[in-house]
């Protein structure tokens, strides 16, 4: 049975590996970071830039945990909104490369590296995603992977 609030988006079926989705860009203000930090992540280096100028990461940086928010919406606005999501499964390989810095403005690619039916739920897919996110100067900031489950278009039994 075709499930009406996915029936017009892209399903398993329909996506490939090695495919690149554009993830777009966002600059991060002082004003996001030190409220983001505020509710979830209350360092002084993402709160106080005296005391962020003199810790490791030399000025007021984003919580690497906003940083991943931030690009889950990107991924969401331009990949995961168009296809017959289930929702995530988890990721790995999570690296926080570089601190991404106030009016840092940062964005990247999600590339297709996997995709395989669910063996013992065959009107699932699941599909693999390895994200590279750079600021505005290029330097890589986060990598990682991020296994998603999306809908089949044609449910089979795996052989």
């Amino acid at each position: 049975m075709t499930n009406p609030v996915t029936e017009s988006r892209r399903h398993f079926e329909d996506l490939a590996i090695g495919e690149v989705i554009d993830l777009g860009h966002t600059t991060v203000s002082k004003a996001m970071i030190i409220t983001f930090a505020t509710e979830f992540d209350p360092f002084p280096f993402h709160l106080d830039e005296a005391a962020a100028k003199a810790s490791l990461l030399g000025g007021l940086a984003s919580s690497g945990w906003q940083t991943g928010g931030l690009i889950l919406r990107m991924l969401v606005d331009s990949f995961l909104s168009k296809i017959a999501s289930a929702g995530s499964l988890g990721f790995s390989n999570l690296k926080w490369k570089k601190p991404v810095m106030v009016d840092d403005t940062i964005g990247g690619t999600v590339t297709i590296t996997d995709l395989h039916r669910s063996e013992t739920h065959p009107q699932w897919g699941i599909v693999t995603l390895d994200f590279d996110v750079r600021n505005q100067k290029g330097a890589s900031v986060l990598s990682m992977r991020l296994v998603n489950l999306v809908e089949t278009r044609t449910p089979t039994v795996a052989a």
